[in-house]
């Protein structure tokens, strides 16, 4: 196999897979076992116990593995740079020149961000064009897309790829240490009022419980975060700092209502939701972006902006080209193949100084 095949980073992702979190859920899980199957009387209370926990324990199972071994995106061809490009930006200082060569490389590119400077996002690591909401992960050492943070939980990097796998072990997980929680919780009042045989058992009832309530607490706020970082269609890093476009920034320049945004990672059919298989829209490479702030949390608007365009209706969309699975998220909204049909609608939104901006070569 050849040194950088995907067969190979597999192998080193399995190597490097977190140890102690395996045996945890081993222990917990022969532990758990034994007290629904020795500690229940009633057959049909273990019946419907053992489905139950089997079920979410093979969901938790799937979910986490997929986290681990979906590799990460990376950035399409057309994002890197030629091999004439590449020794022409060599020979170029840094400064306009060096920019005028990235601007005239990422022309056609759907790109709508800049760097805080206002310049063309680009990894000297990579030497590629950054497509927007892309990031350089410093542990995996490459461009990720739509890169929300590297996990140590799972040694491996949460991005486009991976990012609902991420967000369905979170959830499974959390339910898997509430059920564990809820069924130990009446053996664990016994231990507290003397109602259990003085054996070994009550050191394990009691770590069990101790176990799952603390994993329940961490697991229901980081869970909590990435369901709000979902409403607003944000990532962990775009969360910390917001991504900036020509206009200036603005926090909620990918947000486009919260349907739209569940969509977007989730896909349009609800069957797949909750099943750990792929059904994000789009390729990671290109987003729908809304010029226009419409979050209470922030009332200004971007420069010369009229405040009339908050209203949902009136989304404003940059004129770049999108994925074909992407553009039909803008459907019910002003899209830009609803005013390439109605002069009358190209005509109002040229006037808005974002789209202008936008527009400007």
């Amino acid at each position: 196999t050849t040194v950088g095949s995907p067969l190979r980073k597999e192998v080193g992702l399995i190597r490097k897979s977190p140890p102690f979190f395996s045996l945890l859920m081993k222990y917990v899980f022969f532990l758990t076992l034994s007290l629904l199957l020795v500690s229940m009387e009633n057959i049909g209370e273990q019946v419907v116990c053992l489905i139950a926990y089997h079920l979410l324990f093979a969901m938790f199972v799937w979910s986490y593995w997929k986290t681990i071994f979906t590799l990460p995106m990376n950035p399409s061809k057309e994002f890197h740079l030629s091999y004439a490009e590449k020794e022409l930006l060599e020979r170029e200082p840094r400064g306009e020149a060096h920019q005028e060569v990235l601007r005239r490389a990422a022309k056609d590119l759907p790109i709508y961000t800049r760097t805080m400077s206002g310049a063309i996002r680009y990894c000297d690591r990579c030497q590629l064009i950054k497509p927007d909401r892309c990031h350089h992960c410093s542990v995996c050492d490459k461009c990720i897309l739509k890169m929300d943070h590297h996990c140590p939980w799972v040694n491996n990097c949460v991005g486009f790829s991976n990012y609902k796998f991420f967000l369905l072990f979170l959830a499974y997980s959390l339910l898997y240490c509430l059920f564990i929680a809820a069924t130990d919780l009446q053996y664990f009042i016994k231990f507290w009022t003397n109602g259990l045989p003085d054996t070994q058992a009550k050191f394990h009832i009691m770590f069990l419980f101790f176990a799952a309530a603390m994993f329940s607490v961490s697991l229901s706020s980081l869970f909590g975060y990435h369901c709000w970082l979902v409403s607003k269609n944000k990532s962990t890093l775009e969360a910390f700092r917001s991504p900036v476009f020509r206009h200036g920034t603005d926090k909620n320049g990918f947000s486009l209502g919260f349907s739209k945004n569940m969509r977007q990672v989730f896909g349009d059919e609800k069957k797949y939701w909750l099943l750990p298989v792929f059904s994000s829209l789009g390729d990671g490479c290109s987003f729908p972006t809304c010029l226009v702030n419409q979050d209470p949390e922030q009332p200004s608007t971007p420069a010369g902006l009229n405040p009339a365009s908050k209203n949902p209706e009136n989304h404003q969309f940059p004129a770049k080209p999108l994925r074909e699975s992407q553009s039909h998220l803008l459907t019910d909204s002003q899209s830009w193949t609803e005013s390439s049909t109605n002069p009358g609608k190209d005509k109002a939104g040229m006037s808005n100084p974002a789209l202008t901006m936008e527009n400007e070569t």
